[in-house]
């Protein structure tokens, strides 16, 4: 009796064999393809329409406002001499002239987001126009970065970027009691967004963000219309320094 049923379940197994065979034999191939295409599809298109928008965000000259970002440059080089050993070549840090608030740069904004590297490779830019622009932007490698990752977007040539970027800097006023701070001087962002507010006429409180690292005050950064007006961004203003207070280091030679 045992070995009946042996044989009939060898004779099940060899039929269940033969018969996908036979199945797998006379399946189309192409039936198979549109169906892995359609998986493969599925899975690729949500990355490739994400990187359609990034693409479609980063058109020249498609953003909705500016921020003008105004760096503490005493913290700039503070942190570069801790970086380096008590030393730093910056030329903002170590050449005769001292500097305080300086333009870290004019960057176009979306409400939500912003674009970046707009054109690469960038358009060349000028010897020239990068001279004329470190009285206010204080390093070479500075205009240069900025106009690559920052004025491409614009949609602006490099003169006409660069211009607008003088005038951003030239509607902000600095508060009188941040000219020339001689020695160590904590302050609260609460208070230096104050001060901005009051040294400039119809700058609104959520038009300005403070910036810091763990101790120091960074930057102080505005929001502009694209006529250089201000105007509100909760985005950027969601991303001030949440310290209660910061330090801002004294101005070279102060």
């Amino acid at each position: 009796m045992c070995k009946i049923a042996d044989r009939f379940a060898v004779f099940l197994a060899f039929s269940l064999i033969m018969t996908v065979t036979a199945f797998a034999q006379n399946a189309q191939p192409q039936d198979a393809a549109p169906f892995a295409a359609d998986r493969f599809a599925q899975r690729a298109s949500p990355r490739f329409q994400q990187d359609d928008r990034r693409e479609g965000r980063n058109q020249p000259g498609r953003f909705d406002f500016y921020v003008l970002a105004l760096s503490w440059s005493p913290s700039f080089c503070e942190v570069s001499r801790e970086r380096n050993g008590g030393r730093s070549s910056l030329q903002q840090c170590s050449g005769e002239r001292p500097y305080s608030f300086v333009v870290h740069g004019l960057w176009p904004q979306h409400e939500n987001g912003f674009p970046r590297d707009c054109q690469v490779p960038a358009p060349r830019l000028s010897r020239n126009i990068v001279n004329t622009m470190l009285d206010i932007m204080p390093a070479p490698r500075l205009v240069f970065n900025q106009w690559d990752r920052h004025g491409t977007c614009t949609g602006l040539s490099a003169q006409d970027y660069f211009d607008t970027v003088r005038k951003a800097r030239e509607a902000v006023k600095i508060p009188k009691q941040y000219q020339e701070i001689t020695s160590y001087l904590a302050v609260t962002p609460d208070e230096v967004e104050k001060a901005f507010i009051e040294a400039n006429p119809g700058l609104p409180p959520d038009a300005i963000a403070v910036t810091c690292d763990r101790r120091r005050l960074s930057e102080v950064r505005i929001c502009m219309s694209k006529d250089l007006r201000f105007r509100g961004c909760p985005e950027v203003d969601r991303r001030a320094c949440r310290n209660d207070k910061v330090m801002m280091p004294p101005v070279r030679g102060g």
